[in-house]
């Protein structure tokens, strides 16, 4: 079994992810990365590297024996001109932030790139846990109905069209009206917009309709990056008067998958994967 260094950045996948290898009894360390990854990681083996910090991020994974890595959590675009790169970040940086200029799918290929380089194997978090993906059906108690397969449709293709622009991966439609597209604010500053706009042109916890999609781009490495939803993915949606959140299947990260499932059945919202295309 290869040892694993999670890349971790913030939230709560990476929590997961640890926790899921410690259960598993897979060896791994923990490269946290510096103002993103949360303090409970300390815990486990490894250290802390800030993101231009490559070199000490190379020499830390071999010195804990990782064969593979696997990038998970957030990271924030950085401001490349405050950035304190060590040696080999200096070497790095100049093709990072040519490849920022073309999107955020191109700069993540840029750093996967420079860790298979160093003889890293790059696992998905979906590799590393395959029950996180949304499998194709229902998840928990509730399924769409008729009258929301036109709705699901839209905002899916929504999603996708936004994501072939290295734009974001999720969209919300109601009524056949796109209500918002997501861009670098994230879903659940997203939802939070769609929750301010008018009730008519919405639904209420009330009388819940419209829809979430999640999709990962098309020219996107789904080693990284996969679309991911959690218990504030489903609570917010739950506040903008949504009826559910779909996804592709398989192409959908979701954390805390027993609480995602118990919110969504105590809030009524359907949790749905459809097969990709």
């Amino acid at each position: 079994m290869r040892k694993l260094g999670l890349i971790a950045g913030g939230g709560a996948l990476p929590i997961e992810l640890a926790a899921h290898c410690e259960r598993a009894g897979r060896p791994f360390s923990v490269m946290r990365v510096r103002g993103f990854a949360d303090p409970s990681l300390e815990q486990y083996p490894g250290a802390e590297v800030g993101i231009a910090e490559f070199g000490k991020a190379f020499k830390a994974l071999k010195d804990e024996g990782c064969e593979a890595v696997c990038f998970a959590g957030v990271v924030d675009r950085p401001d490349f001109s405050a950035l304190i790169p060590d040696f080999r970040g200096v070497k790095v940086l100049p093709g990072l932030i040519k490849a920022a200029r073309e999107g955020d799918d191109a700069l993540l290929r840029r750093v996967l790139t420079e860790f298979e380089k160093e003889g890293f194997i790059v696992e998905g978090a979906h590799e590393v846990r395959g029950e996180m993906t949304l499998p194709a059906g229902p998840l928990g108690r509730y399924a769409p109905r008729e009258q929301h397969g036109a709705d699901i449709d839209r905002a899916l293709t929504v999603a996708r069209a936004i994501g072939g622009l290295d734009v974001g991966q999720g969209a919300v439609v109601c009524d056949g009206l796109v209500l918002a597209v997501e861009a670098q604010e994230g879903t659940d500053a997203m939802l939070r917009r769609v929750a301010d706009l008018p009730q008519a042109v919405r639904g209420c916890p009330e009388a819940p309709k419209g829809v979430l999609a999640k999709a990962p781009k098309p020219i996107q490495e789904t080693k990284v990056d996969l679309p991911t939803i959690g218990v504030a993915t489903i609570q917010r949606a739950a506040r903008a008067g949504l009826a559910g959140v779909v996804g592709e299947a398989g192409r959908l990260l979701i954390v805390d998958r027993d609480q995602v499932i118990a919110c969504a059945d105590d809030l009524g919202l359907f949790v749905y994967g459809v097969e990709p295309r």
